[in-house]
């Protein structure tokens, strides 16, 4: 079994893809291949960043137990 790549390890094998995608000398089948990896990474980066997204909120919760959003629905936070 292959271990999972860190949020930062999938971010720059992204960037690998990219570049190999964007130069000229890529098959078609290569090009299907690397998209495929691609979009695994990306669903799994999303679902970590939805994840850390909800430990912060748990953070800046409120006394009351809630937390407190700006206009836009973004969590309010104190400076440090």
């Amino acid at each position: 079994m292959t271990k999972q790549k860190s949020f930062e390890e999938s971010i720059e094998r992204l960037e690998e893809i990219l570049e190999k995608m964007n130069s000229e000398d890529v098959s078609l089948d290569d090009s299907i291949a690397l998209f495929e990896e691609a979009d695994g990474l990306i669903k799994t980066c999303n679902k970590r960043l939805e994840s850390a997204e909800k430990k912060v909120e748990k953070l800046i919760k409120n006394r009351e137990g809630e937390v407190e959003l700006d206009d836009e629905g973004n969590p309010l936070t104190e400076p440090l």
